[in-house]
C-alpha cells in the first residue's frame, strides 16, 4: 500500500512529448553500458543497476516530456546527463549512505570534481566515466559564466550529498527552513535549470544574478522538489531509511500525519508555482524594461520561463509514470491551473487566500510566547553618550521634520542608541555612533517607504527613491547629487563617514548589502499595492533583506579587518550559520511588532500573518509555530557554531587568523540575536499606548480608498465617470 493518498496537484501547464523520445532511449542505453554503468557491483554482491532496471526508469522518457522542443542530439546529451546524475545519486547510496561511510564518500566526491576542470585525470568508476565525457560535450557549446553557474550546481548536488548522510549518521531531521534552502543544494534542480539553458536560450549573466530570475530558479527548484518528495517518499523514507524529504520533516516538525503532511507539501509546492507565475508576469517584465535588455537578450529570458514551464509539467508527467515512484492514482496531461475549472480547482484556494486579505484590522496586542535563547546580554558602557549623539545626528538629517514619519520622542523611544550597544557590545564610543547611526537610518527608511509609498500604493515611486539611493553609495572620489530628502541624507552622510578607508571588495559588499534592503522595501511596496500575502518560502528569504541582517551584521565586522577567503563565504557552514541567526532576529521582530503592522499600517509582511495564511490557523497558534522555528534556527545555530564550524575550518585548511576571525563572528551573532531580542523586550515602540500615540499626533491616516494613477488607470477613471452619471 502506498504511504498516503496523493493529493490533488496544481499543474497549470500541460505535457508533451518530444518527438525524437526513441532514438533516445537507445542512444541513453548504450552510453550507459559505454561509461561502465550496467555492471556497477554493490557492496552486496548486487549491481547498481542492470538494463532491465535502467530501461523501467525510462530517463530518456522523462529527458522527453521536460523538453519538448529540442532536437535529437540535444536530447541526446540531456538524457545522457539524467542518467549520470540518477546513477551518481543510486551509486551513491549503495556505497556509502547505507554504510555511513563519511570518509569514503568525501575522498569519492573529490576526486569526481576533478572531471569538472580542462585535464581530468583517468576516471576508475562510472561515475567519473560519465561525468568526463559529459563536461567535454557540453562545455564547448556556452559561456564562461554559464559554465561558472553550472560547477557550482553540479558541485552541489554532489557535495552536499555529505549533508544528508552526516543527517542520516546523527538522526537528525532538519526544520523546514533548513531543509528548503539546503534542499536547493543537493537536489539537483538548479542543476536542471542550468541545463534549460543549454537546450533553450542562455540568460545573460547580468540579468541571471537578478532578484527576478534568481526567484524564478529558485522556485521552479522548490517546485521540482517538493514534487519529487512526495512521490518519492515511499521509496526513500520507508524503504531506504533516508530523512530529507518534506513529507518526513513536516511530519516531525507539525507533529501530523504522514498525509497531512503531504498536504501541507503540496499547499507548499502550490505556492511555489504561483510565485513563479506572478514573478515570470509581473517582475521579469519590469526588470527587462528597467534594464533596457535589447531584444535578444528578452528573447532569451522569454525561452528559459517557456522551458521551465515544460520541465515542470514535463516532470510531473513522468513522475507519475516511472516506476522508480509511488505513483498510484496521480493524474496524467491535464492542466489543472487557475481557469481550467471552476474555483475549486487546485491552486485557487492558495491564490485566493493570498490576496483577499483585508487590510488595517483590529487584532489588539499579540502575547508573545515563551522564547528560547541560551545566550547573555551584554552591553557597551558607551550607551548613554551614543543615544544623545543619535538624536542630534537624526535632527541633522532631517528625520524629526515635517515627514510625518518621527518625533524626537519616537526616536527616544525606539531607542536604537540601545540596540547597537548591545549588538555591538565591543565598540569605541566612535563605532558605537556609527553603528546607532546606521540602524537609524535603516529603521527610518524602514518606516519611510510604507509610510510614503506603501499607503498611496505606488511601486514606482517607490522603484524611483530606491534607483536614487543607489547614488549615494559612489565609489571613492566620485561625486554625490545633493540630497533631497532625510533618506538620502542620512546614507550620504553615513556612507562617507564608514567607507572612506574601506578595502574595494568590503565596499562591494557592504554596497550590496544596502541596496538588497533598500530593494526589499520595494517588494514590499508591490506587495502592499496587489494585497498579497507573500508565499511563506520568499517571505522568509525577503525577510532578511527587509529586516537588514546583512547590513547591520556587516557593522560588527568593520571593527574586524580580516580577509575572509572567497571559499569560505560561498560554504554551506557560514550560510547556514548567519541564515539561522538572521532568521530568529528577524522572526522576533515579526511576534513583537504584528500589532503594530497588522492593526495600525495594514501590512501583509509578518510572518505571523504568513503563517494563518498558510496553515489556516489564527494568530495565536501562528504565534507559536513563529516560535517553535526560532527555537529551531537557535537550535540549529548551535549545532553549526559548537560542531560544524570546526569541520568547516580543517576542510578548508584555514589559517589559525581566519579560524579566530570566524569563532569570534559566530561570537559576535550570538550577542547580535540577544540584543535584538532584549531591545524588542525593552522599547515602547511595540506598545499599544505608543501605536495609538503616534496614529494620533504624528502619522497621517491610511486610506486605502485613494484612486489609482499607474499606467491604465485612465480607463478606471472614465468608468468611474460614467457610473456616476
Amino acid at each position: 500500500m502506498q504511504a498516503f493518498t496523493l493529493p490533488e496537484f496544481y499543474m497549470p501547464y500541460p505535457a508533451r512529448l518530444n518527438p525524437h523520445l526513441e532514438r533516445t532511449r537507445a542512444h541513453s542505453m548504450q552510453w550507459a553500458k559505454d561509461m561502465g554503468m550496467l555492471d556497477a557491483p554493490t557492496p552486496d554482491g548486487g549491481l547498481v543497476w542492470d538494463e532491465p532496471a535502467l530501461a523501467k526508469m525510462d530517463y530518456a522518457l522523462m529527458c522527453a516530456y521536460t523538453h519538448p522542443d529540442c532536437d535529437g542530439p540535444a536530447l541526446d546529451l540531456i538524457t545522457d546527463w539524467y542518467v549520470w546524475v540518477f546513477f551518481f545519486d543510486d551509486h551513491f547510496l549503495e556505497e556509502f549512505k547505507y554504510s555511513r561511510d563519511l570518509t569514503g564518500a568525501k575522498a569519492h566526491l573529490d576526486h569526481l570534481e576533478l572531471f569538472m576542470t580542462d585535464d581530468p585525470p583517468e576516471p576508475v568508476n562510472p561515475a567519473e566515466t560519465g561525468l568526463k565525457d559529459l563536461w567535454a560535450r557540453t562545455i564547448p557549446a556556452m559561456s564562461a559564466d554559464w559554465r561558472r553557474r553550472f560547477t557550482t550546481s553540479t558541485h552541489n548536488l554532489m557535495v552536499e550529498s555529505m549533508w544528508e548522510l552526516d543527517n542520516i549518521n546523527r538522526g537528525r531531521i532538519a526544520n523546514p527552513i533548513e531543509y528548503v534552502q539546503m534542499r536547493r543544494r543537493v537536489g539537483g534542480a538548479p542543476w536542471s535549470a542550468n541545463l534549460v539553458e543549454y537546450v533553450a536560450a542562455e540568460v545573460p549573466g547580468p540579468l541571471a544574478a537578478t532578484r527576478p530570475l534568481e526567484v524564478l530558479r529558485d522556485t521552479f527548484s522548490d517546485a521540482v522538489h517538493l514534487r519529487n518528495d512526495l512521490f518519492s517518499y515511499q521509496r526513500e523514507v520507508q524503504e531506504e531509511g533516508e530523512n530529507s524529504n518534506a513529507v518526513l520533516v513536516f511530519e516531525k516538525f507539525f507533529d501530523c500525519s504522514t498525509q497531512d503532511a503531504a498536504n501541507l507539501v503540496n499547499e507548499l509546492l502550490t505556492s511555489r508555482l504561483q510565485q513563479f507565475e506572478n514573478t515570470a508576469l509581473t517582475e521579469v517584465p519590469d526588470l527587462l524594461a528597467a534594464t533596457g535588455a535589447p531584444p535578444h537578450e528578452a528573447a532569451a529570458v522569454a525561452a528559459y520561463v517557456k522551458a521551465l514551464q515544460d520541465w515542470q509539467s514535463g516532470g510531473h508527467e513522468w513522475h507519475a509514470r516511472s516506476s522508480r515512484y509511488m505513483n498510484e492514482g496521480a493524474a496524467l496531461s491535464r492542466p489543472t491551473g487557475l481557469g481550467t475549472s471552476l474555483a475549486f480547482a487546485p491552486g485557487a484556494r492558495t491564490w485566493t487566500r493570498q490576496h483577499a486579505h483585508q487590510p488595517v484590522r483590529q487584532v489588539g496586542p499579540l502575547p508573545v510566547p515563551e522564547l528560547h535563547m541560551p545566550f547573555p546580554v551584554h552591553t557597551s558602557p558607551h550607551l548613554p553618550g551614543a543615544r544623545e549623539h543619535t538624536v542630534e545626528w537624526a535632527r541633522e538629517m532631517g528625520m524629526l521634520d515635517g515627514e510625518g514619519v518621527w518625533d524626537e520622542r519616537r526616536l527616544r523611544g525606539i531607542d536604537l542608541a540601545h540596540c547597537a550597544a548591545m549588538i555591538h557590545a565591543d565598540a569605541t564610543p566612535e563605532q558605537l555612533d556609527l553603528s546607532a547611526d546606521w540602524l537609524t537610518w535603516g529603521t527610518y527608511g524602514d518606516d519611510y517607504f510604507p509610510l510614503v509609498f506603501g499607503t498611496r500604493r505606488d511601486p514606482a515611486a517607490a522603484r524611483a527613491c530606491h534607483a536614487r539611493l543607489a547614488l549615494f553609495t559612489p565609489e571613492p572620489g566620485n561625486p554625490m547629487p545633493a540630497p533631497e530628502n532625510a533618506v538620502e541624507r542620512g546614507l550620504a552622510d553615513l556612507w562617507r563617514r564608514t567607507t572612506a578607508t574601506m578595502p574595494e571588495a568590503r565596499r562591494r559588499q557592504f554596497r550590496e548589502a544596502i541596496e538588497e534592503m533598500t530593494a526589499s522595501w520595494v517588494w514590499e511596496v508591490d506587495n502592499q499595492a496587489r494585497n498579497r500575502i507573500p508565499d511563506p518560502i520568499d517571505y522568509v528569504e525577503m525577510r532578511r533583506k527587509t529586516f537588514g541582517s546583512d547590513m547591520t551584521v556587516s557593522l560588527a565586522k568593520l571593527a574586524r579587518p580580516v580577509d575572509i577567503p572567497a571559499a569560505v563565504h560561498h560554504h554551506r557552514t557560514l550560510h547556514e550559520l548567519e541564515t539561522a541567526a538572521q532568521d530568529y532576529a528577524a522572526f522576533a521582530n515579526d511576534l513583537f511588532s504584528y500589532q503594530k503592522e497588522i492593526e495600525f499600517e495594514g501590512e501583509v509582511h509578518n510572518l505571523v500573518l504568513v503563517v494563518e495564511n498558510f496553515l489556516g490557523v489564527d494568530r495565536f497558534q501562528a504565534a507559536e509555530v513563529v516560535a517553535k522555528l526560532m527555537k529551531a534556527r537557535m537550535e540549529e545555530f548551535e549545532h553549526i557554531a559548537g560542531s560544524e564550524l570546526a569541520v568547516m575550518f580543517d576542510e578548508l585548511e584555514l589559517s589559525d587568523e581566519v579560524r579566530r576571525a570566524l569563532l569570534s563572528h559566530a561570537e559576535h551573532l550570538k550577542d547580535w540575536m540577544s540584543g535584538i531580542l532584549e531591545w524588542h523586550r525593552r522599547c515602547v515602540r511595540y506598545t499599544e499606548p505608543e501605536l495609538e500615540r503616534v496614529r494620533q499626533s504624528l502619522a497621517p491616516p491610511v486610506d486605502f480608498s485613494f484612486p489609482p494613477t499607474g499606467l491604465g488607470t485612465s480607463a478606471a477613471r472614465i468608468r468611474d465617470a460614467v457610473a456616476s452619471r
